[in-house]
């Protein structure tokens, strides 16, 4: 296993089009719930331990080898939002894209065949992580790393947020990513290796994240797809 091939997977600059949304930012933005750096920590709080943790688990259980289509299935099963879902694909087939090119597999081959308009994002990324050799706990972080910092960059933008205020609040989250990477992995596991399938992953809820996105959806004009 090479641990560089994490960096580069979580690289912001790694094409696979998580830039272009903002993780329900936008909403929240126009919403009046984040109006600054406290109120964004508190949203990417509630994001890493709802929405975060329910896509590290799919995403770490990819990446042990945890059969895709059913994984993708748990994934639409845990995303209510039909607007979310359509985003997860979306982003699930650049980052296969992405994948295929760089770190070239027979098992991201068969899922692109099987979805060839985009298997959910998270797990594609647990494919992807296997393919360059990294396993549960890399991509159980970096699923993480993305749903705070897709937030944190794209308030930047929408807030004129200082970036240095952004990158202090990752900074102070990092400590609780640690312990939802944990329960994420540990929930991969018990799904594998304990033989409970996908039915005893996570399934915790966000609904107003949910909501934001169906409101998100609607608007004629908006800066980022989700």
């Amino acid at each position: 296993m090479s641990r560089a091939a994490l960096l580069v997977l979580a690289d912001g600059r790694f094409p696979a089009g998580g830039h272009a949304h903002s993780g329900g930012a936008e909403a929240a933005v126009k919403a009046g719930r984040i109006t600054g750096a406290a109120d964004l920590e508190e949203f990417c709080r509630g994001r890493l331990h709802t929405a975060g943790l329910v896509s590290a688990s799919l995403a770490a259980a990819a990446a042990l080898g945890l059969d895709p289509v059913e994984l993708d299935g748990a994934a639409d099963a845990r995303t209510p939002s039909s607007a979310l879902r359509v985003a997860a694909r979306k982003l699930g087939r650049q980052l296969m894209r992405a994948g295929r090119a760089t770190w070239p597999s027979a098992e991201l081959d068969a899922l692109a065949g099987r979805f060839p308009k985009g298997a959910h994002q998270p797990v594609v990324l647990g494919v992807v992580a296997r393919a360059a050799g990294l396993g549960a706990d890399d991509a159980a972080y970096c699923s993480l790393y993305e749903c705070v910092s897709g937030p944190a960059s794209a308030v930047v933008r929408l807030l004129s947020l200082d970036p240095f205020d952004a990158t202090g609040m990752l900074a102070r989250l990092a400590p609780e990513l640690d312990v939802v990477a944990r329960r994420a992995v540990e929930g991969a596991r018990w799904a594998v290796e304990g033989g409970g399938g996908v039915g005893v992953l996570p399934a915790g809820g966000a609904p107003l994240l949910e909501i934001g996105a169906e409101v998100h959806a609607a608007w004629a004009v908006r800066l980022f797809a989700s």
